[in-house]
């Protein structure tokens, strides 16, 4: 399919969103609109294979982990370095996590903090992980974007594009068991996807030989309660929880709380 079939498939998505959170128009930046037309993508850099990553103990991986992130930090190939407060390149158990989050762009909270899913997105993607029956420390989260558009806009895709070879990168170093993408700018970058975001919800796919669940961003669970929805908010948390179970499942582990199987 082409560039033009994605787009028409991220804006249709777009404007099912919309439609379901009661907005009955749409504003486009100039910016984004002539962003549409770029396709060039960035080259990705070599990075370990994942043999190599594998054997690295978990000091050489943050250490790896701390490189990435430094040279990141000073990565002026997109506009985004002078507008925002700090980088953030994305924490937690760098040596093969049972599960690594990745979202699309730091919220405000984030750039402030230079860490990922600081702010209220990452409060409800905390208790996520918390009926997962893990903690914080026990996954690895990150964004695609390592820098936070000005105004929280959506990123342009040649932000997603200059800034994804780092998340590559992290995710060879890592080698997480399992990946759960959060959000269409998420799946449909890392997945280099040829069909919206939607369609792939709830659906396995693979990354590098990695199982990956794409489900909800937190922000999008959030915007639910913000308007009061609660019959649409009942159903994209069910969604969100039925994508989770999937990845406790392939992890072999039960669903914490539930009656044990006779």
């Amino acid at each position: 399919m082409s560039d033009w079939t994605n787009i028409v498939d991220d804006l249709i998505d777009h404007v099912n969103l919309l439609k379901e959170l009661g907005g009955r128009n749409v504003e486009l930046d100039l910016a984004v609109l002539s962003a549409l037309g770029s396709t060039a993508a960035a080259p990705l850099p070599p990075g370990p294979p994942a043999g190599e990553a594998a054997a690295l103990s978990p000091e050489e991986r943050r250490k790896a982990l701390s490189e990435i992130a430094a040279r990141a930090d000073l990565c002026e190939a997109c506009p985004l370095r002078p507008t925002r407060a700090k980088s953030v390149p994305g924490q937690g158990k760098p040596d093969s996590p049972d599960v690594m989050f990745i979202g699309e762009t730091p919220e405000e909270g984030d750039d402030q903090q230079g860490l990922a899913f600081a702010g209220a997105a990452g409060a409800f993607l905390t208790k996520m992980i918390q009926a997962m029956g893990y903690t914080r420390d026990d996954v690895f989260v990150a964004n695609i974007c390592k820098c936070r558009p000005p105004g929280n806009r959506a990123p342009l895709p040649e932000e997603l594009r200059t800034c994804l070879p780092f998340l590559r990168e992290q995710i060879r170093i890592v080698r997480p068991k399992v990946i759960v993408l959060l959000g269409p700018a998420a799946i449909t970058g890392l997945l280099d996807a040829q069909a919206g975001a939607s369609r792939r919800l709830g659906q396995w796919t693979k990354y590098d030989g990695i199982p990956v669940m794409p489900t909800f961003h937190p922000s999008y669970i959030l915007r639910f309660e913000a308007f009061g929805d609660v019959k649409g908010l009942k159903a994209a948390k069910t969604q969100l929880w039925d994508a989770l179970k999937l990845v406790l499942a392939q992890l072999g582990r039960a669903v914490p709380g539930a009656p044990a199987k006779q």
